[in-house]
């Protein structure tokens, strides 16, 4: 029985190994995330959007993903780290990295606070405690005029140069840089957490909390420690923002945010971080496209790749990736039966 036990461990260390390890995809995405920094030097802010929109997609996918924590109000952590930011810097000190530190810290002790809500009530009952949640967040920055600013939004805000050497620059290049480091580290950071034992535990809570409880994992402990993790992440997303334009208004706190980091994951995928990454390129491109294109109606041709989404499904649309590895294989198996006769 030890011995069965030992082997059942040293197998799911294996495997963690395995699944931790970086794969060639990965490192090209990075690549060319990396070489759209010389490429293309005159979109730097739309890339830099890409990397806040994608930054908040993955803390969404923390707890959708792999927790199977539905909300409909994670805009609320992300308009409390956008507000934290910029009045870290009107009262604080304007160095933005501290400004970020700040942010997470805040919205993570928000999520932290918030989390036991998600605990009670079926998945209909988290949508509506998370929409709330966002709700009244929001109404309370719009009353509080003499703290965020109102309906005016927070004017003053004044961002220093990153670690006191990168000025922020009209073109955006050195927004998207810094924007592409902190997701760079923060993604890192996730796969970390999602490629180990608390990861494999969030899963098995997903899909069967009652029999991860009695296997001796406690799923209201994990709930609790990944949402709080998710809201600093999206926290540390609206302080980019803030950061980036200098300027926080409620729209960061509106409902369209939270649809729209959804939207990115039903297009992307969730449950493997970089579905956030791949939605929110895909997302935005379409949108800037699309509003061109058609500006009335942009947001109909939105939904209509959605249905054809979920209608198709998402194995089938990626079936063609496997296509030229199968008739590689199929001419090989041809050719080694000709040999043999």
């Amino acid at each position: 029985m030890k011995e069965f036990a030992n082997t059942a461990l040293l197998s799911a260390q294996a495997q963690l190994t395995h699944a931790s390890a970086w794969k060639i995809w990965e490192i090209a995405i990075w690549l060319v995330a990396l070489a759209a920094i010389f490429v293309l030097p005159g979109k730097s802010l739309i890339l830099a959007e890409i990397a806040i929109l994608a930054l908040f997609a993955i803390s969404l996918d923390l707890i959708l993903g792999y927790a199977g924590i539905v909300s409909l109000g994670h805009t609320a952590f992300f308009g409390l780290g956008a507000y934290a930011a910029g009045l870290f810097s009107i009262h604080v000190a304007t160095e933005p990295v501290l400004g970020l530190l700040a942010a997470g810290v805040a919205a993570g002790l928000f999520g932290f606070v918030s989390s036991f809500l998600v605990l009670r009530g079926s998945d209909l009952t988290r949508l509506m405690t998370t929409f709330g949640v966002a709700m009244l967040l929001a109404e309370a920055a719009n009353q509080a005029a003499w703290l965020t600013g109102g309906a005016d939004g927070l004017n003053g805000v004044t961002i220093a140069p990153v670690l006191g050497l990168f000025e922020f620059d009209l073109w955006g290049r050195t927004a998207y840089i810094y924007a592409l480091v902190v997701l760079i580290v923060l993604t890192y950071i996730a796969r970390r957490i999602v490629h180990s034992p608390f990861g494999l535990s969030l899963r098995a809570i997903k899909r069967n909390s009652q029999r991860a409880e009695m296997l001796g994992v406690a799923p209201n402990r994990r709930i609790v420690a990944i949402y709080t993790i998710s809201a600093a992440y999206a926290g540390i997303a609206g302080a980019l923002l803030a950061q980036i334009n200098s300027f926080v208004s409620p729209d960061v706190l509106a409902f369209h945010r939270s649809a729209d980091v959804l939207l990115v994951l039903v297009i992307g995928g969730a449950g493997y971080l970089y579905g956030g990454l791949i939605g929110a390129v895909i997302f935005t491109l379409l949108r800037d496209w699309l509003s061109v294109i058609t500006p009335q109606y942009w947001m109909f041709w939105i939904g209509l790749i959605l249905i054809i989404i979920v209608l198709l499904g998402r194995d089938r649309m990626t079936r063609w990736q496997t296509l030229l590895p199968t008739l590689l294989r199929k001419a090989q198996a041809g050719k080694a039966d000709g040999g043999k006769r």
